[in-house]
């Protein structure tokens, strides 16, 4: 739990940070393949640092996805979640004094990182669009999860692999949805910002969770040796 604590607080402080803090200097030439990066940089550094202690879950849908591929055990999935989310909300609140820092700063009116559709969304897009995106997605990422993590894949490249695949998401639906594929991830920066995103939160537990449930059936009945 506590791995898992320390790899959401570092996910939400170093993806959403850079977001929040850097994303928005356009002179400094971030944008969005900057924040892909960064997200993707998090979870390969952690996933090296203490994945041999929690399996680096750093999210709800991954735990959940591991389970229905096999991996995980009922009665830690709840423990999991609990260190996930109070990782992520402890990171987001150390953004939140940081960026308060800055003069003019408004959590609520900048959107604080967090994800949205229809109106909220970067480029515009629709409730459709953000269910597709970010089902098809977290399916796939629990795929590439598997599959990284199997005993006959190569050994070691792991977290290079699953951090490459999330920064890939990234550059793929930060238009569409900012990149949610996990629900610890934008509960803790909607509770900072207050109010849509506290309202379209349910898409971002609801439609992870299930992708993520989904890619991890489907490599275990499409993969898994039966022998």
């Amino acid at each position: 739990m506590s791995a898992e604590f320390l790899g959401t607080f570092w996910l939400v402080f170093g993806g959403c940070g850079i977001a929040i803090l850097a994303a928005s200097f356009p002179h400094l030439g971030i944008g969005f393949a900057g924040v892909a990066l960064a997200f993707g940089l998090t979870v390969l550094t952690m996933a090296y640092a203490v994945g041999h202690i929690s399996g680096a879950h750093f999210n709800p849908a991954v735990t959940l996805g591991l389970w229905a591929g096999g991996r995980f055990s009922v009665k830690e999935i709840i423990p999991y979640i609990v260190a996930q989310l109070i990782g992520g909300i402890v990171a987001a609140t150390a953004l939140y004094a940081i960026a308060s820092g800055k003069i003019g700063f408004d959590a609520t009116a900048s959107g604080f990182a967090s994800n949205g559709y229809g109106d909220h969304s970067p480029g515009g897009f629709t409730l459709e669009s953000a269910i597709i995106v970010e089902m098809v997605l977290s399916a796939f990422f629990l795929i590439v999860i598997h599959g990284a993590t199997d005993k006959r894949a190569p050994i070691g490249f792991a977290p290079l692999t699953i951090g490459l695949a999330l920064t890939l998401i990234h550059l793929i639906s930060i238009p569409v949805t900012n990149t949610s594929v996990n629900p610890a991830r934008n509960t803790a920066v909607a509770i900072f910002q207050g109010t849509w995103a506290l309202q379209q939160l349910w898409l971002f537990w609801l439609v992870p969770i299930i992708g993520g449930i989904l890619g991890g059936f489907l490599y275990r009945g499409l993969f898994n040796k039966k022998n």
